[in-house]
């Protein structure tokens, strides 16, 4: 097992995967582009739905490799302990209808023997056992054909753990669609097994996951019934912390390179160490990786999330706002966001050049964030201060915890603040009514939300296709109303509206408005041919495209045209005319941030 750095794992998987013909393509945004259904990039295949679902040919070919940046804070609460993380690249590569089981099997097992230097014998891997009774409905035969090409590697029949579906498969993401087995690779690290029942899968630690390969080859009907798709995709994904952290012998991954800078630094900002040691630690993890997660976010070459309070936007205000609620248990002095992201920027500038390029702009909004929380955080400790008064006023010595729970849920103010202060002040705290407030506003977020958060396939329905080209000629529209700086910083698309953010400097009149409105009906109207074709960037701008030309492409892109209206670098999709999108209607014109308007629009019937 070799030690290598991050940067020498990525360029090393590169560049193995592109000697067996596989063409290096950019990662994409962590910002999802028109895909309601997550509220960021969660996984490497999330850019890629379109091709593997065979909708359109990729521009750069059937065999595609890259590391993905990706964002994850469905375990936000768990952030803190060893391994979990809110932001992570992931390495992949992928067959789009190419190759298949045998070729993506035998080229892991060479990348973890030959490149990274894991001895076979370290290495069991998982695969699928299989389901129901042939014949019978949801029906799924034994991935068998994955068993043989291990065994044919010199993995022997006591490595290979045959699991059920919740272990190795994947998908669909709704109730029907495209899906398959898995097989996935584990390392041994040696220590004993917890038990007869201890394999791949246990969190005992013996076995740590550090590939996963993806085969979908399945289609699942209304009835339920898994046919064969029609085409085979490959999917893999290996994450480059978790990798880099096995190959160093590092006990956690903030104890690897990729994390010594961030941690130096909170070391040498932080002035207190708590006496509970498990707090100290906790803290330090979570500030470390909620400021590198806030950091890419606000970077990000897309723009247009900002700490908020709904969807993404609040998602990343909680990221913040909790990094400043565990400063200050470590003592850390406020403008300590901007000192990280400077880190940050720092440690990957190289490979991510839009951290340096849009470090000012991330500094000021971290700095704004940090101010308004610490105000809020003061007001919660001044609540505490009054709560803890009164009950030594009347002789009373416990926070109930309906009240510890006003603090958190109302005034920001962390439960382990709480819990601190409390003690300092010969108080208790009632835990099991806190955690049942907390559990019962839980509950109720999530009936709310439900459908906001969820993760899946890009929502290719018709009416978000519709209202994918329609952003096409809205931008089309303000270029010819307002100039050509009125440029695209981001777009979100429901099925319900579109919304996009463009770079304007001040609020569009009434009159702006219309004319908009104005002429992309007029376009609709006039049923224009939408028109794609493969060119190359140079190509593209050569022919006045828009684009993010600040950002990476591959060598060969999509480029949508729309009569003399429209020409955009895109990857889709799009209707075959604009006659399909019926009418266009602006409901809002608002800021977004500084110097970023918003439009909200809706569409009509065709």
């Amino acid at each position: 097992m070799k030690n290598i750095t991050a940067d020498e794992l990525r360029e090393t998987y590169l560049k193995f995967f592109e000697s067996k013909g596989h063409t290096i393509i950019p990662g994409a945004s962590v910002i999802p582009e028109n895909d309601p259904t997550v509220l960021f990039t969660t996984a490497g295949m999330h850019p890629l739905v379109p091709y593997l679902m065979g909708q359109m040919p990729h521009p750069a070919g059937t065999r595609l490799t890259d590391v993905q940046k990706c964002v994850r804070t469905g375990d936000i609460d768990a952030v803190g302990d060893s391994a979990h993380l809110t932001f992570f690249e992931m390495l992949g590569n992928w067959s789009l209808n190419d190759y298949f089981k045998k070729e993506a099997i035998s080229w892991s097992f060479e990348f973890l023997t030959t490149k990274l230097g894991f001895s076979p014998d370290q290495l069991s891997v998982t695969v699928f056992r299989g389901e129901g009774k042939e014949g019978e409905d949801g029906y799924i035969p034994a991935d068998e054909e994955a068993v043989e090409i291990w065994k044919s590697l010199g993995i022997p029949e006591e490595r290979i753990y045959r699991l059920p579906r919740e272990d190795n498969w994947w998908g669909p993401a709704g109730t029907t669609g495209p899906c398959g087995p898995d097989t996935e690779m584990f390392i041994d690290t040696g220590k004993e097994k917890c038990g007869p029942d201890c394999r791949p899968g246990c969190h005992c630690g013996k076995f740590i996951e550090i590939w996963n390969d993806v085969f979908m080859q399945y289609n699942k009907n209304a009835e339920g019934k898994f046919e064969p798709l029609g085409r085979h995709n490959v999917d893999t994904g290996m994450g480059v912390e978790r990798t880099i952290c096995m190959m160093s012998g590092a006990p956690t991954v903030y104890d690897t390179e990729i994390f010594a800078p961030i941690m130096a630094k909170i070391g040498e900002l932080s002035t207190v160490t708590p006496e509970d040691a498990e707090l100290a630690l906790k803290s330090r993890r979570i500030v470390a990786d909620h400021m590198r997660t806030a950091t890419f976010i606000l970077c990000d070459p897309k723009g247009g999330v900002k700490p908020g309070n709904v969807g993404a936007n609040y998602v990343l205000r909680r990221l913040i706002r909790r990094a400043v609620r565990y400063s200050r248990f470590l003592g850390i002095a406020p403008g300590f966001t901007v000192k990280l992201a400077e880190v940050i920027c720092e440690k990957y500038r190289n490979v991510y050049p839009e951290l340096a390029e849009n470090l000012v702009q991330c500094k000021a909004d971290l700095e704004a964030e940090e101010n308004r929380f610490n105000q809020t955080l003061d007001k919660g400790e001044a609540m505490f201060n009054k709560v803890a008064e009164q009950l030594k006023a009347h002789g009373q010595s416990q926070i109930s915890g309906k009240t510890a729970f006003k603090l958190y849920d109302t005034f920001g103010f962390p439960f382990e603040m709480t819990l601190e202060m409390a003690d300092k002040a010969g108080l208790t705290v009632d835990k099991e009514g806190f955690e049942e407030a907390n559990r019962k506003h839980q509950e109720l977020s999530r009936t709310t939300s439900a459908g906001s958060f969820k993760a899946g396939l890009q929502d290719n329905s018709e009416v978000v296709t519709r209202m994918h080209t329609a952003t096409h000629l809205l931008h089309a529209a303000l270029h010819r109303v307002l100039g050509p700086t009125a440029n695209q910083k981001g777009s979100n698309i429901t099925a319900e509206r579109l919304r996009f953010d463009f770079t304007w400097p001040e609020k569009m009149t009434p009159e702006q408005i219309a004319e908009v409105e104005k002429l992309v009906n007029e376009w609709i109207a006039a049923g224009i041919a939408v028109d794609k074709k493969t060119t190359t960037v140079e190509e593209a701008k050569n022919e006045g495209a828009m684009a993010l030309f600040g950002a990476k492409y591959g060598e060969q892109v999509t480029l949508y045209s729309i009569g003399d209206v429209s020409k955009e670098i895109c990857c889709g999709p799009h209707v075959a005319n604009t006659s399909e999108l019926g009418s266009f209607k602006i409901q809002k014109e608002q800021s977004s941030s500084a110097g970023v308007r918003r439009i909200k629009a809706v569409i009509g019937n065709m």
